[in-house]
């Protein structure tokens, strides 16, 4: 992924030194379960551990130049590793690697980045929820216009909009969570995952230094389901971060400006037109969410894979695994601080919700005349004849309100009450559920 959308921990996870190091890590407990079961003599494991160890400890750039220098002769990675930690052990690198095949570690080290990757997900995900929640507070009460179809609809509360976002992140921790528990997996079983060379109880020290589970059956390969899995969560997190996106993006445009992305000091928004703000953040967040997302069916196609193992998979997931997440933990940093940060307006919502001359109570009016008697379909047409005509006369010099309408309705006037219909058009009606819906989201906190 470019340096522009990228954090530098998250970078970290999938540089060579990190990858190095866990390679060398699972080999190091191959060898020590292995000299627990008399596969490898103790002190050679010791050795191992000391000798290889202190090498990669002090692994520089031109170490990580001179394995790709053996790579480009060997034409395989895992062994162009071996050859260069060798010279450092001495004969005892004869018991490196005994009885696995480079799966083992790729497949297991490749399940600690993951695990690693996911945790910085998560602090990304807990950044968003704190903000949201702030937001949700703080606007809990703050009315504004809802939307069906981009058309206004009745009031809501803008707190209302956010906590329904933070309970979708909600979701999508734990689905991450999930997620996590089935990547995080350990396979040293050799090859075609039979354990021919290798005692099953190295693959669980392996795991259990490491952190994981381990893998039922490998087949020489984890399977690639778990990974698939993995990666559609990733794709819907970054669904949750678009649909976020966007709704800041309509709620910005210059009709509605109910909502605006932070303006810094001394920021610019167009080359050309000095006035405009644009959302650039939210923008640039749906860009991201679609990069991700297009992640997910490579995912899904790595699951087929011939008999116990090909490596057809193999470069989709170095291309996939570190530019989805970094993309990811970038998008959802932004994220949470374009909420934090987030200017909102709500004497504009107290406009906007008036703007249709009162229209947007057509429901409550409707219920109250069936109340008083008037059946359904006859108090839908009463409503729609009225609101049809506020709405065709809007911003007219002689145009009426909704309520002014109304008023002068017979059908209207002889069933119910100005006050009827003024306590029915109060936006305060549709707030008086809030404090349930917010005990839903955040008293399990």
């Amino acid at each position: 992924m470019v340096p522009r959308y990228s954090r530098p921990q998250m970078v970290a996870i999938w540089q060579e030194l990190n990858r190095y190091r866990i390679w060398f890590e699972i080999e190091a407990l191959a060898a020590e379960a292995m000299s627990a079961t008399g596969a490898v003599p103790a002190d050679a494991a010791q050795n191992i551990r000391t000798k290889g160890g202190a090498k990669i400890a002090g692994m520089t750039d031109a170490d990580i130049d001179e394995i790709a220098g053996i790579e480009r002769e060997t034409k395989h990675d895992v062994i162009a590793f071996l050859t260069w930690i060798a010279q450092a052990i001495g004969p005892d690198a004869r018991f490196v690697h005994l009885g696995m095949t480079s799966s083992d570690v790729l497949d297991t080290c490749l399940a600690v980045q993951l695990a690693q990757a996911t945790d910085l997900l998560v602090d990304g995900i807990d950044a968003a929820l704190a903000a949201l929640k702030r937001r949700a507070i703080e606007h809990k009460y703050t009315a504004t216009i809802g939307r069906s179809h981009g058309i206004h609809a009745e009031p809501t509360s803008f707190g209302l909009k956010l906590a329904g976002h933070y309970a979708e992140f909600s979701r999508n921790r734990a689905r991450l969570i999930a997620a996590r528990r089935e990547i995080a997996v350990c396979a040293i079983s050799g090859a075609v995952g039979t354990f021919a060379h290798i005692d099953p109880a190295v693959e669980a020290h392996v795991a259990k230094n490491l952190h994981l589970g381990v893998e039922t059956v490998s087949t020489q390969v984890i399977p690639r389901d778990r990974h698939a899995t993995y990666f559609a969560t990733l794709a819907v997190i970054a669904s949750g971060i678009e649909r976020l996106a966007t709704e800041i993006r309509h709620l910005q445009r210059s009709e509605v400006r109910e909502a605006e992305e932070f303006f810094s000091r001394g920021q610019k928004g167009s080359s050309a037109m000095p006035h405009k703000r644009n959302p650039v953040l939210s923008e640039n967040l749906t860009g991201l969410a679609r990069v991700v997302r297009g992640y997910a069916l490579p995912a899904l196609e790595n699951v087929a894979l011939w008999h116990e193992r090909d490596i057809s998979h193999s470069s989709v997931e170095r291309i996939i695994a570190p530019d989805a997440t970094i993309t990811l933990d970038f998008a959802l940093h932004r994220l949470a601080s374009m909420v934090e940060n987030l200017t909102i307006y709500p004497e504009r919502m107290a406009q906007n919700l008036d703007s249709l001359g009162g229209v947007v109570h057509s429901g409550d009016i409707l219920l109250l005349l069936a109340r008083a008697g008037i059946s359904r379909e006859e108090s839908y047409r009463i409503v729609q004849r009225n609101a049809m005509a506020t709405w065709t006369t809007l911003g007219q010099p002689d145009a009426k309100s909704f309520r002014d309408h109304l008023l002068a309705d017979s059908d209207v006037a002889s069933r119910i009450s100005p006050a009827e219909i003024d306590a029915a058009m109060n936006p305060k009606l549709h707030l008086r559920q809030v404090d349930l819906i917010f005990s839903r989201v955040f008293d399990s906190d």
